[in-house]
């Protein structure tokens, strides 16, 4: 296995493409870009492959020469991906990769079997359409075969990352730790504009407000931690106004729950004042 093996990329989606783009700047070569034979998978595989200057392949007609195959599909069709391209592929010398955040390395085990090594590479990162990342300092989660976990590593490091090993049993709980720090975050958010209407604001104008506070509140998280970080009613203790919110958003039955959650989690694992009082208020 060369410094800087080859890569095919199977399925140009958003994780796919941000990740050719990450390798192309860390000075890989990407050999192919694998996608399904229908229009839209083609369009984009299409566009990834003359950015990669790679060849553009079916799961038919692809031969795979690539040194490692990074497959970049969703969740669901990463076993039947490695099922579909298991033939007409010498795999004894290959490194395998699947990027499931929740799913082990065993969901490549047909290629297994036929020789390859393999690992499930997860980098802990955002993908969305129109964005591609920088990957520097972003962990990647290894876990898979030593061979392939050592290739991972290395090629992790070269974009930037920083690997690290998590055992397979723990990958559904690594998953979704990570549903917490992103897209819950996300859902918390749009909550919170429904919220700001009841306020009068428009949705698109809440957005706008809650960017200065929100940027500064993961700014303290990052620089004093979440006890440095907390602020508002109840770290003072404010049972009045916890009343007063939860009286409010008795309209917004949803945003009430969502209050109700992370008001009890920041009982339990932060310094709030007037604990038993504010327990009792959020009880009834």
């Amino acid at each position: 296995m060369p410094a800087k093996p080859s890569v095919a990329i199977v399925g140009p989606g958003r994780l796919g493409s941000a990740l050719a783009a990450a390798l192309i700047r860390g000075g890989y070569k990407i050999r192919e870009i694998v996608c399904r034979n229908r229009a839209e998978s083609l369009r984009s595989a299409r566009s990834l492959a003359k950015a990669a200057r790679a060849q553009l392949c079916t799961w038919e007609d692809g031969r795979l020469k690539a040194d490692v195959i990074w497959f970049c599909v969703p969740d669901r069709e990463v076993a039947t991906t490695a099922k579909a391209l298991a033939k007409g592929v010498r795999w004894k010398t290959k490194i395998v990769f699947h990027s499931s955040g929740a799913l082990a390395s065993d969901e490549l085990d047909t290629l297994r079997r036929h020789g390859a090594a393999a690992a499930s590479v997860h980098p802990l990162m955002t993908f969305v359409k129109e964005s591609a990342p920088s990957l520097a300092g972003v962990p990647f989660a290894l876990e898979g075969d030593s061979t392939a976990v050592r290739v991972a590593r290395r090629i992790s490091r070269d974009l930037g990352g920083v690997p690290f090993m998590i055992r397979k049993e723990n990958k559904t709980a690594y998953h979704a730790w990570g549903a917490f720090i992103s897209p819950l975050i996300v859902a918390e958010l749009v909550t919170a504009e429904q919220v700001a209407r009841a306020a009068g604001l428009r949705a698109n104008e809440a957005r706008k407000k809650m960017l200065p506070i929100v940027r500064q509140t993961i700014e303290n998280y990052a620089n004093f931690g979440p006890a440095g970080a907390l602020s508002g009613p109840l770290v003072r203790g404010d049972t009045e106004i916890v009343r007063r919110h939860l009286a409010v958003l008795k309209k917004i039955p949803e945003a009430k729950n969502v209050y109700l959650a992370l008001s009890r989690s920041a009982l339990r694992y932060l310094p709030v004042g007037q604990r038993k009082k504010l327990q009792a208020i959020l009880k009834s």
